[in-house]
């Protein structure tokens, strides 16, 4: 197969824009500039990687949201990055000449190829509730992801199970690390997730060939390590307890803190707040809607979205303390002082767990460039 340059080349372009291109990527997936020199030579010298794409229950906006990436671009990715031989949802072919270009895909590239699941598969009915290619969606996942080099579960659904899985869940709506039992999934989650995050996964995957360092849950820590909350720009009125109390009020005008409105940013691991959506023009929080959570498990089962994440009253450096109390205040004041406690142990500890993996990473590119 062609390399990924290769196919650049063809499309007119220059190696300018190619380096371009491999030093945008460095930073997408936060990388500092030494490592654009290997992100360019596996671009050069490794053959597109061969994608499968399935649907399982899903609504598609995984999809929707991929195609809008802009760092990089999903032509980039889908033209010439990889090899998108099979995505039913945009693929010319359709019926029994799609399947056929499955099956030939599982058996020239045995192990060399990475499947992205959308959705996720219902085991009521023995699977009956999806059946594409008159195969139960199941079936089709369990067969295709066995001679998988990778697996990504793109989005709340293929991840957690999602809406489709809200009780009483009559399909049994199932995330498919509960099926894909022998190999580790790579989840990126969200409703949907973030096109650039995406496209960064994909991007690692095939210039380091190896999945990118995961949480406790199985998310990229690039980009599932920190809350919204912790990086959110209304951050300052949280801590100064400035709060929009109703819609249209005069803290929503001056931008104050959602949390009051049901917000779920101090519990949502996600890079909403840092790069943002539609090329990082906003995101919901910024729109003046709080956080739904989407990203985390369950968040379909919690309650109203306007339901506040603890029912905690809060206050801020601006409060008058003799009117609260001042046991209330000392409260309070131990349980915020407890959280910038733990929030920075926490933010330590994973700082140093990131550095660990940059100079592993390091480490083996220059253990590569001599030839050990």
């Amino acid at each position: 197969m062609e390399t990924f340059y290769d196919a650049m080349r063809s499309q007119g372009v220059t190696r300018r824009s190619f380096l371009k291109f491999c030093s945008l990527t460095a930073t997408a997936l936060g990388l500092g500039s030494s490592f654009i020199p290997r992100i360019a030579h596996a671009l050069e010298t490794k053959s597109r990687t061969p994608v499968i794409w399935l649907h399982g229950l899903e609504c598609t906006c995984c999809t929707e949201s991929f195609i809008r990436s802009s760092h990089p671009l999903a032509k980039d990715a889908i033209l010439s990055m990889i090899s998108l031989d099979y995505d039913d949802t945009i693929m010319a072919a359709a019926g029994t000449q799609a399947e056929a270009i499955l099956n030939d895909i599982t058996t020239r590239y045995k192990g060399n190829y990475i499947v992205a699941v959308e959705g996720n598969p219902p085991l009521n009915e023995d699977g009956m509730f999806c059946f594409p290619g008159g195969e139960p969606f199941v079936e089709k996942l369990k067969r295709v992801s066995a001679d998988a080099k990778a697996v990504i579960a793109w989005g709340a659904c293929a991840s957690w199970g999602c809406v489709q899985a809200a009780k009483p869940n009559p399909t049994r709506a199932t995330p498919i690390a509960d099926v894909i039992l022998d190999k580790p999934i790579i989840k990126v989650p969200g409703c949907p997730p973030i096109p650039e995050v995406m496209a960064a996964v994909i991007t690692y995957l095939v210039t380091f060939d190896r999945i990118p360092p995961l949480d406790r849950q199985g998310r990229p820590k690039m980009f599932y390590g920190q809350r919204i909350h912790d990086k959110c720009y209304r951050r300052p009125h949280f801590d100064a307890g400035q709060f929009v109390e109703s819609w249209d009020d005069e803290g929503a005008r001056k931008g104050y803190c959602l949390y009051k409105m049901g917000c779920k940013g101090p519990t949502t691991y996600n890079a909403c707040s840092t790069v943002r959506w539609n090329d990082g023009v906003s995101f919901p929080i910024q729109s003046g809607h709080g956080c739904l959570g989407c990203s985390e498990n369950g968040f379909w089962d919690k309650g109203s979205f306007y339901d506040r994440v603890v029912d905690i009253n809060q206050f801020g450096i601006e409060s008058n303390a003799d009117r609260i109390g001042l046991a209330v205040a000392g409260t309070a004041g131990a349980a915020i002082a407890a959280h910038a406690v733990v929030s920075a142990i926490k933010s330590s500890v994973l700082k140093r767990q990131d550095l660990k993996s940059l100079h592993e990473t390091h480490d083996e590119a220059a253990r590569e460039e001599h030839g050990q």
